[in-house]
């Protein structure tokens, strides 16, 4: 089968309802609070939802299903520790975050360090977050060829266009709102898919546990050997998990935003939690998805080999359903995209005007002022993220992998220099700066030239940076008194 007009035609009328959908917040937005915080009047749940939708993006659905295809559902294992984390984040970092009235993560660090390891923590973020998003965008590339067999850039501009619009507009309001919507659509649409592909194999799931069972046990979640080398082991995915899950809840703006957004800390801390029972139940999806594919192109091979693993979930989606039910599926990967931009560009933006413009530029402008500027920023960002996405086509590597790797890059300093601040006293902030930068140097260090799985970087940077900065920070007290 081939993508429909009637496929086409929904996922337009997608594109379009929910573009107008999210700007239709814009007459609430009058204030900085309102532009980045939502007025601080969103419902838990909902932000529950954000969060799961913010983390999810393109990569997950297309990439996820990939993994358990080539090898089988342990990387739920890493997911456990997603689980620990959110407890680790509740308890430790919301109760400092709702002590003051704060905007970003990286006021925290400022209250406790100063105004210079803020601009390294907010920079950081910047620019990795920069990296790891263009990525993201890049996957609706795989999305788009898969459908339409032509070049990228004309359908990645419309999409980036339509979420920079209603983010433009209607700020994280629209985009918490618009990732509720989003979330529903994509996990209907997974779970339809799901659906089908049992129907269409003769035997149905009896018949995907047999082929399951054949190939190696491809439903194994648990491995319980230690290897530094392997990502998807229990010890590596959960200590890995916990660390990544950790600094990326606790540290990263593209979350901390939806918590702070929260009415108070225990509404946020009830969001976060709660969002951990969601995103198991939506990787184990995502992964069974995945098996379930394995053992359908087993009886049905594809005409060519799959090129990449990321290519396997939309190929089913576009050659094997019916008309209709194509368009719904298309439309529910793209929700996860756009869901996804959103987050992120609302969260680029508020760290760059709250961070860097309206401390160092314009200190005394009014409301009205900031809101301009957050708008423009938001567009600044998304132009950014067009470009990036366009150098990583050349990429080999699974985009899910690799999103995950940039970003595991610098979350290893960043918590370093938050547990820094909200466990010790004695930290000092350039104590913590050489802590950060020894961190940092490590994990360059260890991703040239070693071959430790991409899981264990935050544990590593988080590690280094937490004792020596301690260290530097004791040895300059010494010598100071």
């Amino acid at each position: 089968m081939a993508f429909s007009w009637l496929d086409l035609l929904i996922v337009i009328a997608y594109l379009v309802a929910i573009t107008l959908f999210g700007a239709h917040f814009r007459r609430s937005q009058r204030t900085l609070h309102d532009y980045f915080l939502g007025g601080r009047r969103l419902p838990w749940w909902a932000i529950a939802f954000s969060v799961v939708s913010a983390e999810t993006s393109i990569l997950t659905i297309i990439s996820t299903p990939g993994i358990a295809y080539a090898s089988n559902l342990g990387f739920l294992q890493l997911v456990f520790g997603y689980l620990v984390a959110r407890v680790v984040v509740s308890l430790l970092l919301i109760p400092r975050y709702f002590t003051g009235d704060l905007f970003t993560a990286y006021q925290l660090v400022e209250r406790r360090f100063g105004k210079g390891l803020k601009v390294f923590t907010a920079a950081l973020f910047l620019a990795t977050r920069a990296l790891a998003e263009g990525v993201r965008v890049f996957a609706i590339s795989i999305v788009i060829e898969v459908i339409f067999k032509t070049g990228v850039l004309a359908s990645v501009l419309i999409i980036t266009a339509l979420t920079l619009f209603y983010t433009f507009e209607g700020g994280l309001t629209a985009v918490i709102w618009t990732d509720v919507i989003q979330l529903t659509i994509y996990l209907s649409g997974t779970v339809l898919a799901l659906l089908l592909a049992l129907h269409r194999i003769p035997g149905g799931l009896p018949e995907v546990l047999r082929v399951a069972h054949l190939a190696g046990n491809k439903l194994a979640v648990f491995n319980f050997n230690f290897n530094f080398h392997q990502p998807y082991l229990f010890w590596s995915g959960l200590v890995g998990g916990t660390f990544l899950s950790t600094a990326s809840h606790g540290t990263d703006q593209l979350i901390v935003q939806r918590l702070l957004a929260a009415r108070g800390k225990v509404e946020s801390q009830t969001a976060l939690i709660s969002s951990g029972f969601v995103i198991l139940f939506q990787f184990s999806l995502f992964l069974f998805v995945g098996a379930t594919l394995f053992a359908f192109y087993r009886q049905f091979p594809p005409a060519t080999p799959f090129a990449r693993p990321d290519h396997i979930f939309p190929t089913f989606v576009v050659t094997q359903l019916p008309p209709g039910f194509a368009g719904l599926l298309i439309a529910a990967i793209l929700a996860a995209a756009m869901a996804n931009l959103s987050a992120a560009f609302n969260a680029l933006a508020s760290s760059s005007v709250v961070d860097f413009y309206k401390p160092f530029f314009r200190p005394d402008a009014d409301e009205k002022h900031y809101l301009r500027v957050s708008r423009r920023m938001t567009l600044v960002w998304g132009a950014v993220l067009v470009l990036i996405a366009l150098l990583a086509q050349n990429l080999h590597k699974s985009v899910l992998e690799l999103a995950l790797t940039i970003a595991s890059v610098p979350y290893g300093s960043m918590l370093g220099i938050f547990l820094l601040g909200v466990l010790t006293r004695r930290a000092t902030s350039s104590g913590a700066l050489v802590g950060a930068l020894l961190g940092l140097s490590t994990l360059v260090y260890v991703i040239k030239f070693t071959s430790v799985a991409w899981t264990w970087y935050v544990a590593i940077g988080t590690t280094v940076t937490f004792a020596a900065g301690w260290a530097a920070s004791f040895i300059s007290a010494k010598r100071a008194a």
